[in-house]
């Protein structure tokens, strides 16, 4: 699938996804969001795909922040149907069933660091910066970036990075643990295709059903958080997948998963 604001590339189990808007340096604005969130949805649908990586165009921006000359322009109730349609994306990638891999390659800010947050990990390239800069518009982030963030980080440095509107770098970002890993700007997208590469080659359910247990187990209290990945852990053991795996291992072979 091929349009004008997104590119998608598959190849052995990986769609790499593309915001294609450069000269805007990716902005979000709602037909970006909208094709965003039917694509996601597609990928998900589509059992060749494995894992997804998300990038930006160009060597800029992944995504400089929603489109600010669209908003200026919105009163109270658009302004939260718009943030509410953010949200509708963030949380499309957050219950796929298919890992998503940010590979931030420059400025990720606003609703660009919302969407990199959103995915299950993010690597940066040494140029990439990241902030919320909403303050700053006399606004706060809309599309779940207060909520994703203090999850992430804890609510004492999500709170300073929110409410000074300042931008920190990829380091400053690795440190705090926004980002997984940092690489050279040349290296990035290589570096994240090949952690997807390792995540396609490994049991389909078995990698949905971690995701599954992470991102809703966040919700709960540590004992349900167990309760409910002891129960996802018991299902997948009436599965082909479970069956290949482990009699793989007592075979000395290599396992041949079907996503059964």
């Amino acid at each position: 699938m091929d349009t004008s604001l997104l590119l998608i590339e598959k190849n052995d189990g990986i769609a790499l996804l593309t915001i294609n808007s450069p000269k805007t340096l990716n902005a979000l604005n709602s037909t970006v969001l909208s094709e965003l969130e039917g694509a996601l949805y597609e990928l998900d649908r589509d059992d060749a795909v494995k894992v997804v990586v998300l990038t930006g165009a160009g060597d800029k921006a992944f995504v400089a922040g929603a489109d600010i000359k669209e908003m200026a322009a919105m009163n109270a109730f658009e302004g939260q149907q718009f943030g509410l349609k953010g949200q509708r994306v963030m949380l499309t990638m957050e219950k796929m069933r298919k890992p998503v891999i940010a590979a931030v390659n420059g400025y990720a800010l606003g609703g660009g660091l919302e969407l990199a947050l959103a995915c299950d990990f993010i690597y940066a390239s040494e140029k990439a910066r990241l902030g919320f800069p909403e303050v700053t518009l006399g606004i706060i982030p809309g599309f779940g970036g207060t909520q994703n963030l203090a999850r992430r980080i804890g609510s004492a440095r999500a709170s300073e990075l929110i409410f000074s509107g300042r931008m920190i770098e990829a380091s400053k970002a690795c440190t705090w643990g926004i980002v997984n890993e940092v690489f050279a700007p040349e290296e990035l997208l290589a570096k994240a295709m090949e952690t997807a590469a390792a995540i396609a080659a490994v049991g389909t359910l078995g990698v949905a059903y971690a995701k599954n247990a992470i991102v809703n187990g966040l919700n709960m209290g540590k004992e349900d958080g167990f309760r409910y990945e002891a129960s996802l852990f018991g299902v997948l053991f009436a599965t082909e997948d479970q069956k290949e795996g482990m009699g793989a291992f007592v075979e000395k072979r290599q396992a041949v998963f079907k996503g059964k």
